[in-house]
């Protein structure tokens, strides 16, 4: 889908403009760099040169293969599983450049990790979305990029410039060009309304809620079904899919009430523990992520014949070359 688009409209220019003398430099670190490569390629220039290896007691070593004084660094790093390595990796790359005298540093983070725990839901308990902004201001991020947070308010835990992208336009895109037919948009949860219902909004469609309760951590409970699904292609909307209780759970409970067909679509495949196994056994016809996390390895070990990844090159290259054109970035919200 991204390369049909490129073919038909002109890619932006990786340099400088006269709005912006300070060159444009792209950096991957070591979570996503085939996502990375892609946003580069779409950018029409190479990935800046990085060594990123590893002392024997895995302490992390980072060193800048070209000067980046006086420049704009991008850095590109979802901090996904190993979350803790690739969160402090992200935190060494941007005291590198820092240190490195860039004019501006901004991460770009497609999988921001940590946001689940955005608030104090029970006692003493740690709020460690707000803990990772301030860490990101501590390094020396000037700006963040992020894709479909867990939770919209995480934008006010940020004391610098932030940019937290939707990937509606990607998931419509995908959505109208199946041609689907009495399409209902379902919100696994309570949490996730707002979200169904603006995708639901840009389809035309109705919205349903699983009403759920959650126990523990990693499990969930369908306790009711509001609205109505029977005979319609239902898609499941949310913004991740991590061990794929929840998901499932709503699957099966739309199966039981009568959906004709039902599509899981999420921005961010964690995919941890049985999901993969747990959804390959769900009634779901195809479970629709985007390569914010990448899928490499989890496909040299699954079958994954189900899943459909569309990527995320020409939303995270729009929104780099808007601000490095100093152009409006509300076309890329919408």
């Amino acid at each position: 889908m991204i390369d049909n688009a490129l073919k038909t409209k002109e890619m932006p220019k990786f340099m400088s403009s006269k709005s912006n003398p300070y060159e444009l430099k792209i950096f991957s670190g070591s979570a996503n760099r085939e996502l990375s490569t892609e946003i580069a390629n779409y950018l029409g220039g190479p990935l800046g040169d990085l060594k990123i290896n590893k002392f024997s007691d895995d302490e992390i070593y980072v060193q800048i293969g070209e000067s980046v004084r006086g420049k704009d660094v991008y850095i590109i790093q979802p901090t996904c599983t190993p979350a803790n390595e690739h969160l402090m990796e992200l935190m060494i790359l941007i005291d590198a450049f820092k240190r490195g005298s860039c004019h501006d540093i901004t991460a770009v983070i497609p999988y921001f990790g940590y946001a689940r725990q955005d608030r104090k839901s029970h006692g003493r308990e740690a709020i460690t979305a707000k803990l990772v902004a301030d860490l990101l201001a501590t390094a020396g991020a000037d700006r963040v990029i992020t894709v479909e947070l867990h939770a919209g308010q995480i934008q006010g835990f940020f004391n610098m410039p932030m940019d937290n992208l939707s990937t509606t336009s990607v998931m419509l895109e995908y959505i109208v060009n199946k041609n689907l037919q009495d399409i209902v948009v379902v919100s696994p949860d309570v949490g996730g309304v707002s979200r169904a219902r603006a995708f639901a909004k840009k389809l035309n469609a109705p919205i349903a809620i699983i009403d759920k309760r959650r126990p523990e951590h990693n499990k969930a409970e369908v306790m009711n079904m509001i609205g109505e699904v029977a005979g319609k292609t239902a898609i499941l909307f949310d913004d991740m899919i991590d061990t794929a209780g929840t998901i499932c759970a709503g699957a099966q409970c739309l199966y039981d009430n009568g959906a004709k067909e039902i599509y899981a679509m999420c921005t961010h495949g964690i995919l941890s523990g049985p999901a993969i196994e747990r959804l390959n056994n769900a009634p779901i016809k195809e479970v629709i992520i985007t390569n914010s996390i990448p899928m490499t390895e989890k496909r040299k070990h699954h079958n994954m014949d189900k899943f459909k990844v569309l990527s995320l090159a020409k939303l995270l290259g729009d929104a780099i070359n808007c601000i490095d054109k100093k152009g409006s970035m509300s076309e890329l919200f919408d």
